[in-house]
């Protein structure tokens, strides 16, 4: 089990894209993580499936109920809506950031990096992204790359649902390995 002992929170909200969630969740769970999906509220979240509403999936905890101290990383989910309801809310940025300060590994597909826009991590920074989002990572600041995972110091990014299983082994990769303790905060 590499990630044996390694805690995992997955921030999203109603409008995930379900595969972008349920992926990362089910890899880092079989490679021996405990994983908690935050969110907003308790109760459920419902993902987004390609053209229409999705599965819920139970909410763990709320981001009233952890702090960036709890975990050793954190993935963000895209899709259209997920990110966009969450980059306006406070306490969602600021749990984004204080995991990033803390130099702990911080994961965001699809349109999840409008999230790290927000938050003020993308400036300098080698990131993708979905492809219609590419103006805001460039107008932010990031090097934007078209590449199925792109690593910068525990940053790890991705394009789509197309690179979830190249994401979820980068993800493990540099928890285990632990890069990301070389960047700044």
């Amino acid at each position: 089990m590499q990630l044996s002992g390694k805690k995992i929170a997955i921030l999203a909200t109603h409008g995930f894209e379900q595969s972008e969630l349920e992926v990362p969740l089910a890899r880092l769970k079989a490679a021996g993580a405990t994983v908690d999906v935050v969110s907003l509220q308790p109760g459920e979240i419902k993902g987004w499936d390609k053209k229409d509403w999705g599965q819920p999936v139970k909410v763990d905890k709320t981001l009233d109920q952890v702090s960036a101290d709890d975990y050793d990383a954190l993935v963000l989910p895209g899709g259209q809506i997920n990110p966009d309801l969450l980059r306006v809310e406070d306490k969602a940025l600021a749990f984004i950031k204080d995991i990033y300060k803390q130099k702990k590994v911080l994961a965001a597909i699809c349109h999840a990096p409008w999230l790290l826009i927000e938050a003020g991590l993308i400036e300098g920074k080698k990131v993708t992204s979905y492809k219609s989002i590419r103006t805001d990572v460039i107008n932010a600041g990031g090097k934007w790359e078209d590449s199925q995972v792109v690593t910068d110091l525990g940053l790890v990014t991705s394009r789509n649902p197309g690179d979830l299983e190249a994401f979820s082994a980068k993800i493990i990769e540099e928890i285990r390995e632990g890069k990301h303790t070389q960047r700044a905060a």
